[in-house]
């Protein structure tokens, strides 16, 4: 497209266990001055700012940014499950690519209770009726177990079913989530775990246990869009980041209509955003070095690998096995530690994703730099649904 987007600046806090953190407004605020720090990019340039949260009130994104300057600038608040960073870049970047705004902010923040999630309302109707209708149909309900821990527990158990997969090589995602988090100061379990350590473990569900379930986390990240037009007259070429593709879905009748809790944990949605992605960005699943996906617990990593087109169907078990996910292998997956080892704020986990391939494609991720990155992919779920894929590259 003629305003073809590109990130100048990302920035990203330390994340931390729930209950340890800065309020969620000086959060945001403290991601926001980091990306626009890093793209040397004043905030009375924005002409658009998106602020995701999932667990918080109307103008969240308005108490956050007015600490950086009263600018009159449009705030729009996000909310979209899981997916809700990577839904305001979407947005930041469409505002972008349709010339409507040459620079456009996005920030996304949580600050979160420890525990399972559990909505505060009780007079009115939940979300995910749809995909909990199909849950009691196919598996039945625990009203005892955690209900994300029974969407992957459940999605767990079908996997194994038709592929045979053990135990061990689902833990196996843990114990190298936690060997990429050592190396990244950002992330919040840094210490290395066993397959025996990770299987001993606490009992969530379906077979997860609690080393396998990312932890409720508190954080904030930001990026900073801008157009290629604005990047070329203000010099910015040479450290921006090009958003080459990029698919937001949501579920179809097949996330449902097959009774599978592999299709409707988001497989599906994933598969056609990565389709979509991919074709905007004219390249192939082969041709990604690095990829941030969502990893909310081991079985969506392996579901993730299928669905993204980096092993064949049923080929998880064998990619794992091989290293093909790590350094040296086929393609880094969650360099960062992923969602299980660098922590799972709602609100700021796609653009805290998107921050590590940034990173990584710009060669300054330090210790955990994959060599000659040169095309990165990030994949954040929601469920509820919806399913963002991006491809960056230099």
């Amino acid at each position: 497209m003629k305003h073809k987007a590109r990130i100048a600046g990302v920035g990203m806090v330390q994340f931390t266990k729930a209950g340890r953190s800065p309020a969620y407004d000086a959060m945001g605020a403290d991601a926001a001055r980091r990306a626009l720090a890093d793209a040397g990019v004043a905030y009375t340039e924005v002409q658009q700012a998106y602020a995701g949260f999932v667990i918080g009130d109307t103008t969240s994104g308005q108490q956050a940014l007015y600490a950086i300057g009263l600018t009159g600038v449009p705030i729009v608040n996000v909310n979209n499950a899981c997916a809700t960073g990577s839904t305001a870049l979407f947005l930041a970047r469409q505002a972008v690519e349709s010339g409507a705004v040459d620079v456009a902010l996005a920030v996304g923040f949580e600050q979160m209770l420890a525990g399972p999630l559990a909505s505060p309302f009780s007079d009115r109707p939940g979300v995910n009726g749809t995909l909990n209708g199909m849950v009691e149909r196919v598996q039945g309900w625990d009203a005892k177990a955690p209900i994300a821990a029974q969407y992957f527990g459940g999605a767990r158990l079908e996997y194994q079913r038709r592929y045979g997969m053990p135990d061990e090589v689902f833990a196996m995602i843990s114990v190298k989530s936690r060997a990429h988090a050592a190396r990244n100061p950002m992330a919040v379990f840094r210490e290395p775990t066993t397959v025996e350590e990770v299987l001993a473990s606490a009992p969530i569900f379906g077979g997860l246990t609690r080393l396998q379930c990312c932890p409720p986390t508190c954080g904030a990240a930001a990026a900073l869009v801008v157009s290629a037009d604005y990047a070329h007259r203000h010099g910015l070429d040479a450290r921006s980041v090009a958003i080459a593709g990029q698919s937001l879905t949501t579920d179809t009748r097949a996330s449902y209509d097959a009774g599978s809790m592999i299709a409707g944990v988001g497989a599906d949605m994933t598969r056609r955003a990565a389709h979509a992605a991919y074709a905007q960005a004219g390249i192939e699943a082969a041709d990604l070095d690095v990829v941030e996906l969502h990893d909310c617990f081991t079985p969506n990593e392996v579901i993730s690998y299928e669905a993204l087109g980096l092993c064949p169907e049923g080929g998880a078990e064998r990619f794992i096995r091989d290293g093909e996910n790590s350094y040296g292998g086929r393609v880094v997956t969650n360099p960062s530690g992923g969602l299980l080892s660098k922590g799972h704020p709602l609100g700021a986990t796609g653009l805290a994703q998107i921050a590590e391939i940034v990173w990584q494609l710009r060669g300054e991720a330090g210790d955990r730099q994959v060599a000659k990155a040169r095309v990165g992919l990030q994949h954040n779920v929601g469920i509820g649904g919806a399913c963002v894929v991006s491809v960056l590259a230099q």
